[in-house]
């Protein structure tokens, strides 16, 4: 239980937490007056912190499955 508690909490809660990260950086966009390119800019860098965490994932499968070949 405590494992997949564990498991998904953490999936859930980076999940959620990315979801409000998205709507941050729109009202910070908002309200610094960014514009199209800034506002662009700082979802690139947001992106490339979701990209990381979904990355981990893919690499864990591929680890986790590479153990029957060869």
């Amino acid at each position: 239980m405590d494992a997949w508690l564990t498991e998904y909490g953490v999936t859930l809660g980076v999940g959620a937490l990315i979801l409000f990260m998205i709507f941050i950086v729109w009202d910070l966009a908002k309200r610094s007056n960014a514009g199209k390119f800034g506002t662009l800019i700082l979802y690139i860098g947001l992106a490339m912190g979701i990209f990381g965490f979904l990355i981990k994932f893919v690499i864990t499968y591929l680890l986790e499955n590479a153990a029957g070949v060869g």
